[in-house]
């Protein structure tokens, strides 16, 4: 399976505010690049977190996209995915509508009435790992399920994990024209950070978009 990371962040590198209260950092142009990402994906990929704040939907929003999914054999919109270690996911949240499929990946440690409530409320929950979500492990299983193309969204945490089990193929990352700051504001990698081994990365395109700049990389 390949994994495409793709983040809109300030240029210092912030995802939102210390509040954790969401900022329009890109434009319509760039909303448009990441439909076409997720028109391409198989699944989209989030932490829970960025659940709870945002209520997020992760579906295509262009119609035609949709229709073009459709006409390839595809459901319009692409699976939802949560890293919810501890199953936290409302089960009146948007990404359990019924406008694509929606797995949960939950630990061990995830409560069992919590699972069967979600499952009730039409999820398809995978565990996978102890204590926290083991992410090689769970992308194996979405992997096995036929899901070729994962994208994931974010937040900070979820993509420093991805990076720190080694699963990142591509990162995108659109850097908007404003400061945020902060010492308590979500970036792009947040977790624990790393102190040795750092990802490398390949920058292999930049492109303006908007008020702001794209950047792409490979992981080598």
């Amino acid at each position: 399976m390949e994994v495409v990371v793709n983040a809109a962040t300030s240029v210092d590198g912030k995802l939102s505010t210390r509040e954790r209260r969401q900022v329009r950092i890109s434009g319509e142009a760039d909303f448009a690049r990441v439909d076409r990402l997720r028109a391409a994906a198989d699944a989209v990929l989030v932490g829970v977190g960025t659940v709870l704040a945002d209520d997020p939907h992760l579906g295509v929003k262009s119609e035609d996209r949709r229709v073009e999914r459709l006409r390839n054999g595809r459901s319009a919109n692409p699976a939802r995915v949560v890293a919810d270690s501890r199953a936290r996911t409302p089960p009146d949240a948007t990404v359990l509508d019924d406008d694509a499929d929606t797995y949960l990946l939950v630990s061990a440690a995830a409560p069992a009435a919590r699972r069967e409530t979600l499952r009730a409320a039409g999820a398809t929950v995978i565990e996978a790992g102890e204590e926290r979500v083991d992410l090689p492990a769970a992308v194996d299983r979405l992997d096995a399920d036929g899901m070729d193309r994962l994208l994931a969204e974010g937040g900070g945490e979820l993509v420093f994990s991805l990076f720190e089990a080694d699963l990142v193929d591509e990162l995108s990352v659109f850097v908007g024209s404003l400061v945020i700051g902060g010492r308590e504001a979500p970036t792009l990698a947040d977790g624990e950070g790393f102190v040795a081994d750092f990802p490398a990365l390949d920058l292999v395109d930049v492109e303006r978009v908007d008020d702001g700049v794209v950047l792409r990389y490979r992981r080598p």
